[in-house]
């Protein structure tokens, strides 16, 4: 293999390991984050709250439309007399954690990465194409067109993950005990008066 062709090749197989590292190090990072926010914290999925180490109960009180966030919060008389508050949270108004509502990759920073991670890859392909076309060489392609087999299913793979789980998540309903933006209250209510009269055999 000549000099050249095996530049290529290394280059090509460094963007594609540039991108895994940068997707395992993004997410590795996403849960790190999350875990040292609810340290000694347990999430009830069922109940849809958190529990402390004192056993008190943190209940959703705000959604935040913008950033698709949950907002759990203690009561602030209970927190305002614990002895662990000073270790805990510095506000009068009770302890408050957040959780996301759209998992790795699909918040925000986490599409953000995973662009970075496509377009590595995307480049590592064309680095590839390149260098098989100016070494088309039957003993220089056999590394390029194994790199290019990888990025090709890399890439799928990466672009399947988005395509499966959009950004765009139903927003709350009532019963998940959030305050909801005005207008999708609003459409909820008129989602739920059409099925009652359709129950009572009245027509819409």
């Amino acid at each position: 293999m000549s000099a050249e062709a095996l530049l290529f090749a290394g280059y090509g197989a460094f963007l594609l390991m540039a991108a895994a590292l940068l997707e395992w190090l993004s997410a590795h990072t996403h849960r790190r984050s999350l875990r040292y926010r609810t340290a000694g914290f347990t999430f009830n999925a069922e109940l849809d709250h958190w529990v402390c180490p004192e056993g008190q109960h943190l209940w959703p009180h705000d959604f935040d439309h913008e950033r698709r966030v949950v907002r759990y919060r203690a009561k602030a008389h209970i927190c305002n007399g614990c002895p662990r508050k000073a270790d805990c949270t510095d506000s009068d108004r009770g302890r408050e954690i957040t959780r996301p509502l759209d998992p790795w990759p699909h918040s925000e920073a986490g599409r953000y990465h995973r662009g970075l991670s496509l377009m590595l890859v995307a480049l590592a392909g064309f680095v590839l194409a390149v260098g098989m076309i100016r070494n088309h060489a039957a003993a220089e392609l056999a590394a390029p067109v194994a790199l290019a087999v990888a990025a090709a299913f890399i890439a799928r793979w990466l672009l399947r993950d988005l395509a499966t789980h959009p950004a765009n998540f139903p927003a709350p309903t009532p019963a998940s005990g959030t305050r909801m933006p005005a207008e999708a209250a609003a459409s909820a209510g008129r989602s739920r008066w059409a099925t009652q009269r359709r129950t009572k055999g009245t027509p819409p």
